[in-house]
């Protein structure tokens, strides 16, 4: 529905489209996959047992933990007055996600939510969007969630980059979630640690210079009323040659997403009156 509505706009009727005076709408193709085939735009994805170790390892870590103590008695507060038993960190975004689309279309919030809690559990929420894809292992997670959707990018970039005149790919355009483009953006190491709001927009640009050669350039749109901001991926400058590009993000591009989510490791620990020994198994 997003991908449609913003179609509507970027293509409006005109002369013989028109099929309805009423309506200034026509039809443009949106292509899907059936969710069960989905490895491109939804995030977190899986199965991916070496992901799941590397999150178990977040929680373990001593930034997730800390903020857990921190916030523990508002965390129990938030569970007394849903009711929601196993409120985490990582969870508490569907409680605050639900009140700001209530908020949003102007119903009545429960008595305990108060601004100042509303503004608490935003800072949790975007910790949580921050605890899928960063916060411990940044670059492994990323090959193996943001980097697949940035190496369909690159290979994309590369494409349009050597294509001939009469081929050459003006426009592509991709809509998913907010998580889709924290992926992303964690992967690039330009997030800024805040929830992409609605209708945000992330902006690859490949442009052609004067002396022949390729460079790319990176906008975000996340407010409305202004102009959408530059990004500059580390070590490179805004208007970044495309093979510096290509080099900078090797590291979080997957070789073989499959594998790389089978490498992990399971441990068991066995300990009887006799014995106290590890065993690790790939």
């Amino acid at each position: 529905m997003s991908a449609e509505a913003n179609l509507a706009g970027l293509y409006p009727p005109g002369g013989q489209e028109m099929f309805n005076p009423n309506i200034s709408w026509q039809p443009i193709p949106v292509h899907t996959v059936p969710e069960s085939d989905e490895r491109l735009l939804k995030f977190p994805l899986t199965p991916c047992p070496r992901y799941e170790q590397l999150q178990t390892e977040t929680r373990h870590s001593a930034e997730y933990i800390n903020k857990t103590k921190e916030n523990w008695q508002f965390l129990e507060m938030v569970a007394k007055e849903t009711g929601i038993r196993d409120i985490s960190l990582e969870s508490i975004w569907s409680v605050y996600d639900t009140l700001f689309c209530e908020q949003a279309h102007k119903m009545d919030l429960p008595g305990w939510v108060t601004p100042e809690v509303m503004t608490h559990l935003k800072e949790l929420k975007d910790f949580g969007f921050e605890f899928l894809f960063g916060i411990h292992n940044r670059v492994e997670k990323a090959r193996l969630q943001g980097g697949v959707l940035l190496d369909h990018i690159r290979k994309n970039l590369t494409k349009a980059a050597n294509a001939s005149a009469h081929q050459n790919l003006k426009l592509l355009v991709y809509s998913a979630h907010d998580t889709t483009l924290v992926a992303l953006q964690t992967a690039l190491d330009v997030y800024n640690k805040i929830q992409a709001p609605y209708a945000s927009c992330h902006l690859f640009e490949l442009y052609q210079e004067d002396d022949g050669n390729f460079s790319v350039e990176m906008f975000y749109r996340n407010e409305s009323g202004k102009e959408p901001f530059p990004l500059t991926i580390p070590g490179c400058q805004h208007k970044c040659p495309l093979q510096r590009f290509l080099e900078l993000t090797d590291p979080v591009v997957p070789q073989d997403w499959e594998q790389e989510c089978k490498n992990y490791l399971w441990v068991w620990l066995c300990v009887d009156p006799f014995s106290f020994s590890l065993l690790f198994s790939s």
